[in-house]
């Protein structure tokens, strides 16, 4: 692999460490809305 090629691979991966964690912050926060929603009283007097 040219230094060319292994310089393009760490910055693909670099940026893709962030992508990955915030992604899977998004859906387990957009899952905990979703469980907190049903359980919710949504009757109002």
């Amino acid at each position: 692999m040219s230094t060319m090629e292994s310089v393009i691979w760490h910055i693909l991966g670099y940026s893709a460490i962030p992508v990955i964690i915030l992604s899977g912050f998004a859906v387990v926060a957009a899952i905990s809305v979703w469980i907190l929603s049903m359980g919710k009283d949504k009757q109002t007097d």
